[in-house]
């Protein structure tokens, strides 16, 4: 199957690197113009310049930090002003945050909060009236399956993350009747730059931590950012016309929960 997205515009948070790079690629890949959103420049320089290898759509860079309400209009307003009418939406912004729940301060919740969840709805309230207006719009909310199957010590971020699941599916059920669809999306053990640093910091090869997580895996293997941006392309594209409110695992078979 053809993915095409017709020279949609498409806003993705989280949009420098990892998974939200691979999906903004895709995208421009099967037709459409991306806005990415990150807070260090630099870092969005070097993948739009990557990014705009992969098709002729148009590659807008926004400096942001979505955790504030600023950040959010700041991003819109840019994106708008750079493509025109948004017709997608990627909530992708997010790092992974655990411990044990008693060590957790007030400020740690509060980030959590604001950069996972709060981004989401801020950037969700201003940009889905227009898209149900227009009768068209994708809103895709990269979580974990975390939000299904909480871990122990797995707060705050399963926490937020289930908070998204619920905010997905009250969601798709308002904008089912105009034609506005949102999903989620949930992150098992995908190849990322966070695990690059993680392995740094350890001294270590991240290949050898891939593989080690891997072994943990039903498909005996961790996944790419690539196939995970093909089904965030899929629901966002043409060809997902009939899928709202669901929430998909892309994990290799890892989380117990459907």
């Amino acid at each position: 199957m053809q993915l095409t997205m017709n020279g949609r515009n498409a806003l993705i948070t989280g949009g420098s690197l990892g998974i939200g790079r691979a999906i903004a690629t895709r995208f421009v890949e099967s037709g459409g113009n991306v806005a990415i959103v990150a807070r260090r420049q630099n870092v969005l320089d070097e993948a739009k310049a990557e990014i705009q290898k992969a098709g002729s759509g148009k590659v807008v860079t926004i400096s942001a930090d979505v955790a504030t309400s600023e950040g959010c209009a700041a991003a819109i307003s840019q994106a708008a002003s750079e493509l025109g009418q948004i017709d997608i939406l990627v909530n992708n912004a997010g790092t992974s945050q655990r411990g044990d729940f008693a060590t957790i301060t007030d400020e740690l919740w509060q980030f959590d909060i604001d950069l996972k969840l709060f981004a989401a709805i801020r950037l969700t309230r201003e940009l889905m009236p227009k898209m149900r207006e227009r009768k068209w719009g994708r809103i895709v909310n990269v979580l974990n399956t975390g939000s299904k199957a909480p871990p122990a010590s797995g707060a705050p971020t399963a926490v937020t993350r289930a908070a998204g699941l619920a905010l997905t599916k009250v969601l798709a059920g308002e904008g089912a009747p105009d034609n506005v669809l949102v999903n989620a999306v949930l992150v098992g053990r995908i190849e990322s730059d966070q695990w690059e640093r993680r392995a740094k910091n350890r001294n270590a090869d991240v290949s050898e931590i891939y593989a080690e997580m891997g072994s943990t895996i039903p498909i005996g293997r961790v996944g790419t950012a690539e196939e995970f941006a093909n089904i965030v392309t899929m629901l966002a594209s043409d060809q997902g016309s009939y899928v709202t409110g669901t929430a998909i695992n892309i994990d290799g078979g890892l989380c117990p929960v459907v």
